[in-house]
């Protein structure tokens, strides 16, 4: 691997076309000179004409000694990308989950768009993708209320949609680029009613940072920040903007207000974590992302992006088990399981399984989980086989009850 990133940079390099364009300029300054010449004296076009063949000659032939370079580059790192990466084919299914779905599929692409902020990209794939059908072009509101699994195609195209999206957009890059955090505040200040029902804290956060971004004293015109007028502005705010957040966050606030007796020693302050933090603006952004899009209804990252991140990770195994089913001529005839356990990291295990102690079997969607009154959990078939829909004892304890009074578990 060494190697091929050795030849890799040496690419790099010599793919910048440097020399390359330098013999061409210098060749187009030669023509240019002959040319003015040509044109102040006429009489001595020829004589000019012969002297320029052999400096355009000589110069024409640098420009494709580099390109021979950079040619020659290219065809070693190839062959070197060829021998680390040897072409493998791919696993083939029968059963492919999503190909009688195309809608969704497209649902999912333009979705990607719309959350990348490409949204002229994203427009055209939609005008594409819904030329074939036929449907009123109506445009609807995205409601706060709808998830993401009710969006559907003619959704997608609703202006109100883009602007939501091309707002957070915007606040991202005041709060990242321009260190602005006024438009996120304000957005958080008019969904606060809704932010306090997910029990976020993101509003009281941004705040938390716009006190810190002026205590440490935000920068003038000259980039020089002062600290004491920082201090000043920072208790103004928080007197102002802060306090109404006094009866849930009030040690908080009294650990900011606590940090002005570390003002001329920040660094070995208690305060340090929260005053120097450099990946606070980051964290804050992301915070910010996922909040947005929970209000939309939508999943913090993109879903697409998840299902591909899944499938090149389980790539490698799918193609191992192929080889060795084809050697022991075995086949794998469970459509909505997989035969092998693929080693996703943690943030992509959206869903626990739940095996039933009487079964042994993984519940599905058709066959979920119950919860008896007494706690204990069983699949709906057990359940049903147990109490014959009459009133039935549990197998784990004493307990006695009626199917009707489980309740379904989501897991």
């Amino acid at each position: 691997m060494e190697g091929l990133l050795a030849e890799h940079e040496r690419l790099s390099k010599s793919g910048t076309f440097t020399k390359s364009l330098d013999d061409i300029q210098k060749t187009i300054d030669l023509l240019v000179k002959a040319r003015e010449t040509i044109a102040a004296n006429t009489e001595t076009a020829s004589l000019n004409l012969a002297k320029l063949q052999t400096p355009v000659k000589n110069s024409l032939e640098d420009v494709h000694k580099d390109l021979e370079e950079v040619r020659k580059c290219q065809s070693k790192y190839l062959k070197l990308l060829d021998k680390k990466f040897k072409d493998k084919t791919l696993p083939q299914m029968d059963y492919v989950a999503l190909s009688a779905q195309p809608a969704l599929i497209n649902r999912a692409v333009a979705m990607h768009l719309l959350r990348e902020g490409q949204f002229s990209v994203a427009s055209t794939f939609l005008r594409e993708a819904t030329k074939d059908q036929v449907a009123e072009n109506v445009e609807e509101d995205l409601t706060m209320s709808g998830t993401e699994q009710d969006l559907g195609l003619d959704s997608l195209k609703s202006e109100s949609l883009r602007k939501q999206f091309a707002n957070m957009y915007n606040i991202l890059h005041e709060m990242k680029n321009e260190r602005n955090l006024l438009p996120a505040i304000e957005w958080a200040r008019d969904k606060s009613e809704e932010l306090e029902k997910r029990g976020s804290n993101l509003e009281f956060e941004l705040g938390k940072l716009q006190f810190v971004w002026l205590f440490v004293g935000r920068p003038n015109q000259n980039g020089q920040s002062n600290l004491y007028e920082g201090r000043q502005h920072a208790l103004e705010y928080i007197r102002q903007e802060l306090s109404r957040f006094r009866p849930r966050y009030h040690r908080e606030l009294q650990q900011l207000c606590g940090a002005i007796a570390f003002c001329p020693n920040l660094p070995q302050s208690p305060y340090r974590r929260t005053f120097l933090n450099n990946e606070a603006w980051d964290e804050l952004a992301t915070s910010f992302t996922k909040e947005f899009c929970a209000l939309l209804g939508l999943s913090a990252d993109s879903p697409l992006y998840i299902a591909a991140t899944a499938g090149a990770i389980a790539l490698p195994h799918f193609s191992k088990l192929q080889v060795i089913m084809k050697d022991k001529r075995t086949e794998w005839t469970t459509k909505h399981e997989i035969p092998v356990e693929v080693p996703l990291p943690p943030s992509y295990r959206f869903h626990s399984i739940f095996v039933c102690p009487v079964s042994k079997e993984q519940t599905t969607d058709q066959n979920p989980p119950m919860m008896m009154p007494c706690g204990h959990v069983v699949a709906k078939e057990s359940l049903m086989r147990l109490s014959k829909n009459a009133r039935f004892k549990c197998p784990y304890c004493p307990n006695e009850s009626h199917p009707k009074d489980a309740m379904k578990i989501y897991m």
